[in-house]
């Protein structure tokens, strides 16, 4: 189970990562994990990049290492990681690492209601998808066959996983295609009855109601 953090925000994760290489001011932390892509990795809010940073102080996860100026732009205070805070990114980075936590992207959203739909229509948006990957996944490991000539692996790790991931959705997604279009999908009938006629299948509703007495 994950641990409640002090500051949990993702964004603190990758603030911390880049105030361990030098002292670094916010909008330097932004320009970094911009150029990296980091919005990619994880879920970032721009927007709230320096209330991270703040509470990161406050938690004594960071704090003010000086300030520099550039030209005639206003004054700006360099921050720099802790002891406390490299405590805190190494056991965050251990956590995400070695333990597994249930996700809920929103193709599994929309899967664990694909029977409002029609199953030939299911089956003609499944293969849209399909086209849609696989054009994304052959781009991706174009990238990453370029990137890897130039930048350590240990750099591209997460992208290799991000490729697997969408690489073993590919192999789901023919699978179950290949169930709805010849007709070898369990229930099929009961599904096409009920866009037929309107009505849930009996033992579909009796199912229903004994997940609910169960819950």
């Amino acid at each position: 189970m994950a641990k409640r953090r002090k500051v949990g925000n993702l964004l603190a994760l990758a603030v911390l990562t880049s105030v361990i290489q030098r002292p670094m001011h916010p909008y330097e932390m932004a320009l970094m994990l911009r150029a990296r892509g980091k919005e990619k990795d994880m879920p970032i809010k721009w927007g709230s990049l320096y209330t991270v940073v703040q509470n990161l102080e406050k938690h004594g996860f960071m704090e003010t290492a000086g300030s520099d100026r550039q030209g005639g732009r206003p004054e700006r205070t360099l921050y720099r990681i802790t002891p406390a805070g490299r405590e805190e990114l190494e056991d965050w980075v251990r956590e995400l690492v070695s333990t597994p936590e249930i996700e809920h992207p929103r193709f599994e959203a929309g899967l664990s209601v694909l029977g409002v739909l029609e199953p030939k229509e299911a089956a003609a948006l499944l293969q849209q998808r399909l086209v849609l990957l696989e054009s994304a996944n052959a781009a991706a490991r174009t990238a990453l066959r370029e990137s890897s000539r130039e930048v350590p692996r240990l750099f591209l790790i997460e992208s290799e996983y991000d490729l697997a991931v969408r690489e073993a959705e590919l192999t789901w997604i023919r699978s179950l295609l290949d169930e709805l279009t010849s007709g070898s999908f369990p229930g099929l009938d009961q599904w096409n009855a009920f866009h037929e006629t309107g009505t849930i299948p009996a033992e579909l509703t009796a199912l229903s109601e004994k997940g609910s007495a169960q819950g």
